[in-house]
């Protein structure tokens, strides 16, 4: 997916989708250019065959072809002769760090730029200059694309992910890559829950896909969203707005547990868990992410890219988040159905009789999930309070539960609120 163009609209976007789709069948979603959604519209559709500045020589010293950062996302077509003064409000660099390209886009005003690095900024001289942008911007259609995994309830968890940057590695094609392995790796098991994965671009793909399944959101209990999920930095949990949803607990457990990440409060910034969030929807939706977006150097620019990320990491993102969907289908609510004192779990062969010094955890956490099921705790709660690991607690009411020692209130997600 690396070489391709890819912005909201455009034949980068139905390309990158075609890849996925050798992975999992898709269900592509096309919403027409002018269409309302909320207070939004769907803009044209933006595509582009080639853009370059020449130089008098001919020699094009900004590219496309070498590289799709060059382009600010949805120019407007030109092709023009200028001097170098009439050129520089259009061309956008890093003095920070000359030999990256930086990202720039004009989705929504009309305009038309170059990035490059500084170097090649500093090295123009002052002469007339080709410039073309070969593009169009015409109506059309946004495209976004969803894989759906039924369970044996309707309750759903989305996993969403934008589609829409460049040439961008770890934001997002780590996360593009993250999503559709994690959608293989549950095809292949028992669901109780259902797991929709939707893939679209920022912001206005979010909002079209919220604006086409408003009468629908109420069966998402659980949910996140995944970015910038290819680098070494540790995981970084975003809560949702709520702040103490079941997917927040959840994640927030894990992270914890394995000491392999952290925790922060929901902003109204940052990627589309915002929408999800936004005070009429109020999901229960937080963010997956590694390094943040900003809160790494090479972030937007054409450092991101393959060096940058690593197969490691990549693949600890995507146990990260089986994790996450496994913690979320064994969460239940159950009810002691002897709860006056302790039942003899001796005499049902789940405690030794041979009366050794300490109790096994496994024999702790059967008493820990008696001892709090009451109908109000959940399986995570129980984890939480033990410090046993929920593996093992889960493990522990599954015990009970064959035993006959314990039944099933609910799914946490259906009770609160």
């Amino acid at each position: 997916m690396y070489p391709i163009c890819r912005s909201i609209t455009g034949a980068g976007v139905g390309a990158t989708l075609d890849i996925l789709d050798r992975f999992v069948p898709l269900s592509r979603i096309h919403v027409p250019s002018g269409q309302r959604v909320f207070d939004w519209q769907v803009p044209k559709e933006w595509n582009i065959r080639d853009a370059y500045v020449k130089n008098s020589a001919g020699e094009r010293v900004v590219d496309f072809r070498q590289h799709t950062l060059h382009v600010v996302s949805y120019s407007t077509p030109i092709r023009a002769r200028m001097s170098l003064a009439d050129l520089k409000p259009h061309l956008f660099s890093l003095p920070d760090h000359p030999d990256w390209i930086p990202y720039r886009t004009s989705y929504y005003r009309d305009n038309w730029g170059f990035c490059l690095t500084h170097r090649a900024l500093q090295a123009l001289v002052d002469e007339e200059y080709e410039v073309l942008i070969d593009s169009t911007l015409e109506p059309g259609a946004l495209t976004m694309a969803e894989f759906f995994l039924p369970g044996e309830s309707a309750d759903e968890v989305i996993i969403y992910t934008h589609i829409c940057h460049p040439s961008l590695c770890n934001d997002n094609l780590s996360s593009i890559a993250v999503a559709i392995f994690l959608a293989q790796a549950l095809r292949g098991r028992a669901r109780t829950l259902s797991y929709r994965f939707v893939f679209a671009p920022a912001t206005i793909g979010a909002i079209a896909w919220l604006s086409l399944n408003e009468s629908r959101v109420e069966r998402i209990k659980h949910g996140f969203v995944l970015a910038s999920l290819g680098d070494s930095g540790r995981f970084v949990y975003k809560r949702s707005r709520r702040g103490d949803a079941e997917i927040d607990r959840a994640v927030e457990y894990l992270l914890t547990h394995d000491a392999i990440g952290s925790c922060e409060d929901f902003s109204p910034y940052g990627y589309d868990e915002r929408q999800f969030c936004s005070p009429g929807f109020n999901l229960p939706v937080g963010r997956l992410t590694r390094t943040p977006n900003g809160r790494y150097p090479e972030y937007h620019t054409s450092a991101d890219d393959l060096q940058f990320i690593s197969p490691a990491a990549l693949a600890e993102s995507l146990r990260v988040c089986e994790r996450i969907c496994d913690l979320l289908e064994h969460n239940r609510v159950y009810l002691n159905v002897a709860p006056k004192c302790e039942p003899r779990l001796g005499s049902r062969g789940l405690y030794s009789n041979t009366g050794g010094k300490n109790p096994s955890e496994f024999e702790h956490a059967l008493l820990w999930v008696l001892n709090q099921s009451d109908g109000n705790h959940d399986l995570l709660n129980i984890a939480v309070k033990s410090r046993i690991d929920f593996r093992v607690i889960s493990d522990a009411a599954r015990a009970l539960m064959e035993a006959g020692l314990l039944r099933v209130v609910q799914m946490r997600a259906r009770g609160e609120k």
